[in-house]
């Protein structure tokens, strides 16, 4: 911890630090499921600082303790605006179960990883307090689990769908995605006077309401709550409207009728400027833990504190993946300014060691490409700028950030920069109509590996079957044996003796045994002896899910398989390890059953 640091640095989290403030009222209270980290990959700092900038008194109440006399949650007392609930920057389920639904023992957003410090469906228990305590004050909630919990989804860990979490949590408003716009507007409304009754209007917020406020939008009504939960091909219909929505530049607003009430959700707001981004990250953060925590490890803070991220937003719309959902696919930049500035404060850290652990974002390379004419980018509808294949109206010219990745290594203090965040490889190797583009993707890939890599790339092609890939909005795998060809290459030619470190998931809708067969193949063909797997896990709002609960392709309608049994999940696993003596005459039995010896001989012939 910085010892030049007061506790009037950070937010209040106590009635003491209100006293040395010597504030008596506040204007907001925020209750978060993690740890209070100030820095600004952390979303209820980052709100919590967004507040402080337009005026307000705001305290941050982190990790409330909901099981004992619930002091934690009386001690800031009534807000004069309102009770803002975070369940943190996971989904408290999420964070909570492994895919085998096992509880899991650490928590990386938890004081030296300590389990059990948020309850499950965080919000929701959060929200049911406050609104017991204090039933006249407004609620609001946000973040990445009332994001992508708004509309009817289905819950892996309770096996049913559930409504908008407006319903079991009895909040009066939500605002998902990132939350600046939204709220900014909110406070500028609660000051004119209004309530969150009469604010119908505001981009980015959705609420419960019996009657529908007239707008300018147009509406689109999606199946009801209570048809979902008996028409699982209706309610995979859902889904399409829901992603596309999500982000489109001019979207429509969405209905959902529940029991005798609607859900409303507004369209998002246009994506932040570049000088918007800019002033979120230049607010006045430490770039610590909170003094609450002296001589603890906070794991997810330890992962982050000497890295920079550069962007918002990702438009890979991969089909298991959350994060177009929550910060939408249109990519919002920092300016070079901003970021250098940013890497000279973790330069003057105390424990700073000359290495910048990641210059990144959601996806590494997506830094600063956008559409080329975004009149057409405000007609499209579609998730994925990349998939099947590469838009011919993206920009993908990696300059720009080959320039950030040199001007910091000349920096002082830095002895080298790292790249942590994921690659998109497919968009390095796909050719584009601009020679320039394609310049830089040549020399990004060279610059990447031969200046940024700490020994160990990793890489997610994710699967080898094409089936699988196509359903996942992924990329073919002879992408990734392209780069990986190239990787080698590079490699002899620097003389350095680096990894690629390839990530792969297992039972993801669509993939059979056969396919995993073909992975495992594939792979050992490659010479690779997999670490880095995981099992698909279902979490609310992506088209994979909505396959693996529905049965149904929400675009199509098509059916698809999934494995969903453990036994099932389990016999595609093990493809992942056939190289251990233990799987062998398991995976060999599979095989013969598939009348597969070309495959076995492949696996198991000396």
């Amino acid at each position: 911890m910085n010892h030049e640091f007061q506790l009037t640095d950070f937010l209040p989290t106590t009635k003491k630090e209100l006293e040395i403030r010597g504030w008596d009222e506040l204007d907001v209270v925020f209750f978060t499921g993690d740890a209070y980290i100030d820095h600004p990959a952390f979303g209820a700092a980052v709100i919590g600082r967004m507040l402080e900038a337009e005026g307000l008194k705001v305290a941050i109440v982190p990790q409330p303790n909901w099981r004992d006399d619930l002091r934690d949650f009386k001690k800031m007392g009534r807000p004069r605006l309102f009770f803002a609930v975070s369940g943190g920057n996971m989904d408290s389920m999420v964070n909570h179960y492994t895919a085998n639904k096992r509880l899991r023992s650490d928590d990386a957003y938890s004081p030296d990883g300590k389990p059990n410090m948020r309850p499950d469906y965080a919000t929701i228990t959060y929200c049911n307090i406050i609104k017991k305590l204090f039933p006249d004050v407004p609620l609001l909630i946000g973040g990445i689990e009332a994001s992508l919990r708004r509309f009817t989804h289905y819950d892996y860990w309770s096996n049913k769908l559930m409504p908008s979490i407006l319903v079991d949590s009895k909040a009066d408003f939500l605002v998902y995605g990132n939350g600046e716009k939204p709220l900014r507007e909110i406070v500028n409304r609660f000051r004119k006077g209004q309530t969150f009754n009469e604010m119908t209007d505001i981009p980015q917020t959705s609420f419960l309401s019996k009657e529908l406020p007239q707008t300018e939008w147009h509406d689109i009504t999606l199946v009801s709550h209570e048809t979902c939960l008996t028409d699982k091909k209706l309610y995979a219909s859902n889904f399409k409207h829901i992603e596309e929505e999500s982000n489109r530049f001019e979207a429509d607003r969405l209905l959902q009728k529940t029991a005798n009430r609607w859900v409303v959700v507004n369209p998002p707001y246009s994506p932040l400027s570049e000088s918007e981004l800019d002033a979120s990250f230049d607010l006045p953060y430490t770039r610590v833990p909170h003094p609450k925590y002296k001589g603890k490890t906070i794991p997810a803070y330890e992962m982050i504190k000497f890295s920079v991220n550069m962007h918002r937003g990702c438009f890979g719309g991969c089909a298991f993946c959350t994060i177009s959902a929550h910060q939408g696919k249109h990519i919002v930049s920092r300016s070079k300014d901003s970021i250098m500035n940013e890497v000279k404060k973790v330069t003057e850290m105390p424990d700073f060691k000359g290495y910048i652990s990641d210059l990144g974002g959601p996806s590494a390379n997506m830094y600063g490409l956008k559409g080329i004419d975004l009149e057409i980018c405000k007609k499209c509808k579609k998730p994925s700028c990349i998939h099947p294949k590469v838009c011919f109206n993206l920009d993908t010219d990696h300059s720009k950030l080959i320039d950030i990745y040199r001007s910091v290594d000349k920096l002082p203090g830095v002895k080298k920069s790292f790249v942590g965040s994921g690659i998109r490889y497919d968009l390095l190797l796909s050719d584009t109509k601009s020679e320039e583009a394609n310049k830089s993707h040549a020399e990004y890939i060279r610059e990447l590996i031969t200046n940024h890599v700490s020994g160990r790339l990793k890489i997610a092609p994710e699967h080898t079957s094409d089936n699988v890939l196509k359903l996942m909005r992924k990329p073919s795998f002879e992408y990734f044996a392209k780069f990986k060809a190239q990787f080698e290459r590079i490699n002899r030619e620097a003389g350095l003796n680096q990894q690629l470190i390839p990530y792969f998931i297992s039972s993801h809708p669509g993939c059979k045994n056969e396919d995993m067969a073909d992975l495992a193949v594939l792979t050992k063909k490659l010479d690779f002896k997999l670490e880095q797997i995981q099992d698909f896990t279902p979490t609310p709002m992506t088209l994979a899910t909505e396959i693996y609960y529905s049965g149904y392709h929400p675009y199509t309608l098509e059916p698809i398989f999934t494995a969903k049994s453990k036994e099932e999940k389990l016999e595609q696993r093990k493809f992942f390890f056939w190289y251990k003596q233990e799987y062998k005459q398991q995976i060999i039995k599979d095989l013969q059953k598939m009348k597969r010896p070309d495959l076995q001989s492949k696996l198991f012939s000396r």
